[in-house]
């Protein structure tokens, strides 16, 4: 019990003694304030002597009135603050964090200037001294100042804080800034115009002071953090333009004076300025970054590399301008509408990307408004001048004058043409199915034609291969007749000497042996040529030989006959042919007369049947068919 008595001894105590000596303090008229606080003070009344009323519209004091006092009580003691003629509040100071900044609302003071909705600054110390804003101007609303990060004393009866963040670009972007007040946008301007010293617009009294417009700025601030009031400047953060290599970004400005043409007296296709007036600059921007307000002006990007461009169906180049481009239709002299692809190489210089902007708007125009009709147009016109197939197998021809004929009309236009390529040319299925059967059947008849040329080429082979196969027989036949004819002349020569032999010796022999050499001669030649002639032949040579033969017999003969007379010639032969063909000299049967004696009647009358009967079976056995 002791213990716990002793806990409460030395918690209430304090607190008590505290009590009572703010209250003692008090009754006697002492105000502390802490280092950490200020004194907000309320005058009920006033004394004797005092000036008792506030001006008219005014709520705080600032010449010890009743009210609301303006000025605030800093850290320190006071004395002859009664109680009952003062209340005062301590409050804590005002501290605004790091990476923020505080906006004021003034609750007194003077009223606002007609078209303004905030009140300029005037110097208080950072709205510390709220004396001096009232007493020297300080008006009533929303102020242009804002405080920045740190503690102030400030009267929070009289100024509404409000903490916000402060504003942050992202690198590589750009904030485009909208103010809230100032003068109006002068009339055929989108934006106000430029001001200088108002520190990226985050001193609002000297943009205004200086005549800066309500509206969209043309300036912008770069990647930072900055302490603007939101209540004055609006901030949109966008991306930096970015030109990639290979293009430059032709300027279109919407803003500024109006400037000089400096295009030319020949270009009648829109103005062309210095930089920094509005219209198009005569200098593109380089491959890069820019901090470029794209609300007031804008960039065209130009390609100055070669350019390929394609009318083809689902097939388009990464830059998408030829998107809306496709296959190209046409129709040809023949009546038959066929597609063909098209591809066409383009390059702007960057010294011309103006000009082709100021006179199309933009390159998409430029691709639809020339390019597409131009191509078009053209092929459509040298496809009516041609059949299909002409057209086909013209092809380089073509291509070549296309590109001739496009290169001189976009000249007029500040484009180089590279080249004009045709590619797929795809005619209807109808021709193409005629075609190819016309291209089938040329290739069957090529085929045809090699077949027969093989057969040919067979045929001769095999007649070649039959007379290779025959030429040794030919070449036999040929040494036949060779053989032959040596045989032949030899045999001439035998029977020439034979002949000579038989004449010395008889006379006939001798041509006989001729007359069958020749023939046997003749039969050798005849074979080498055809084997009818060969046996004709032969037998002319066998009848020759006969002949030979019976003339040199005759001849025989009549010399024998000369040499031997005519009946011993006979009887020689006669011998000779009994000899030969074994002719029975003696009948089978003999008669004979009586007593071994022949001759007689009966013996005749037998022999003469005898001979009859021998004739008859002779004959039989000559002629069996009688």
């Amino acid at each position: 019990m002791l213990a716990s008595y002793s806990t409460y001894v030395v918690i209430f105590i304090p607190i008590l003694c505290l009590i009572f000596y703010k209250f003692i303090f008090r009754l006697l008229g002492i105000i502390i304030v802490p280092e950490d606080r200020i004194g907000l003070v309320t005058k009920k009344f006033v004394l004797f002597g005092d000036k008792k009323s506030l001006p008219e519209g005014r709520i705080f004091a600032t010449e010890g009135e009743a009210g609301f006092q303006a000025k605030p009580l800093a850290p320190g003691i006071y004395f002859w603050l009664w109680i009952w003629q003062y209340d005062v509040v301590l409050q804590p100071l005002t501290v605004v964090p790091t990476g923020k900044i505080g906006l004021v609302l003034a609750r007194d003071g003077k009223e606002l200037e007609t078209g303004s909705i905030l009140a300029r600054k005037v110097e208080c110390d950072g709205f510390q001294d709220a004396e001096a804003f009232l007493k020297i101007g300080g008006r009533k609303g929303r102020q242009t100042a804002v405080i920045t990060a740190g503690s102030y004393r400030i009267n929070t009866l009289l100024f509404e804080i409000e903490i916000t963040d402060i504003t942050e670009i992202q690198e590589n972007m750009v904030g485009i800034i909208t103010t809230m007040d100032g003068a109006s946008i002068p009339v055929g301007q989108i934006s106000g115009k430029p001001i200088d010293g108002h520190n990226n617009f985050q001193d609002a009294d000297q943009f205004l002071n200086a005549g800066g417009n309500k509206g969209l700025q043309q300036q912008v601030i770069l990647a930072g953090s900055y302490n603007l009031n939101p209540w004055f400047a609006r901030v949109e953060e966008i991306h930096m333009t970015e030109i990639p290599i290979g293009h430059v970004g032709v300027v279109i400005s919407y803003v500024g004076e109006d400037g000089v043409d400096i295009s030319g007296t020949e270009f009648k296709h829109g103005n062309i300025v210095e930089k920094g007036f509005k219209g198009v600059w005569n200098e593109p921007l380089g491959p890069g970054k820019y901090p470029l307000n794209t609300y007031v002006q804008k960039i065209e990007l130009v390609p100055t590399t070669n350019l390929v461009l394609n009318w083809a169906s689902a097939r388009s180049e990464s830059h998408q301008l030829d998107k809306n481009l496709s296959t190209i239709t046409v129709r040809s002299k023949d009546g038959f509408p066929f597609n063909l692809d098209v591809s066409q190489i383009i390059h702007i210089p960057n010294y011309e990307a103006p000009k082709v902007i100021a006179r199309f708007g933009n390159m998409n125009n430029l691709v639809s408004q020339v390019l597409e009709p131009t191509i078009g147009n053209y092929f459509r016109n040298s496809a009516q001048d041609s059949d299909v197939i002409s057209f086909l197998g013209s092809r380089a021809e073509r291509q070549d004058t296309a590109r001739k004929y496009i290169a001189e009309v976009l000249n007029q236009y500040n484009v180089n043409a590279v080249d004009t390529l045709i590619g797929d040319i795809v005619p209807p299925e109808s021709l193409m199915k005629t075609l190819t059967d016309r291209k089938l059947a040329e290739e069957q008849k090529v085929t045809y034609d090699t077949q027969k040329m093989a057969q040919e080429t067979r045929q001769a082979l095999e007649k070649e291969t039959a007379i290779a196969d025959i030429q040794k027989d030919i070449v036999k036949a040929d040494q036949g007749v060779v053989i032959a004819e040596r045989v032949a002349d030899a045999a001439v020569k035998k029977a020439q000497g034979e002949a000579q032999s038989l004449k010395l010796q008889a006379g006939a022999e001798a041509e006989r042996v001729k007359l069958q050499a020749s023939a046997e001669s003749e039969r050798v030649k005849l074979l080498a040529t055809a084997e009818a002639e060969k046996i004709s032949k032969t037998g002319s040579a066998e009848a020759e030989k006969i002949l030979a033969i019976g003339k040199a017999e005759a001849e025989s003969y009549q010399l024998q006959v000369s040499a031997m007379g005519g009946d011993n010639f006979t009887q020689l032969k006669i011998t000779e042919s009994i000899g030969k063909e074994k002719i029975k000299v003696m009948p089978d049967i003999l008669i004979t007369g009586g007593n071994n004696e022949q001759g007689g009647p009966l013996s005749g009358l037998l022999g003469l049947k005898l001979m009859e009967e021998m004739t008859k079976k002779q004959k039989n056995e000559e002629n069996p068919a009688e």
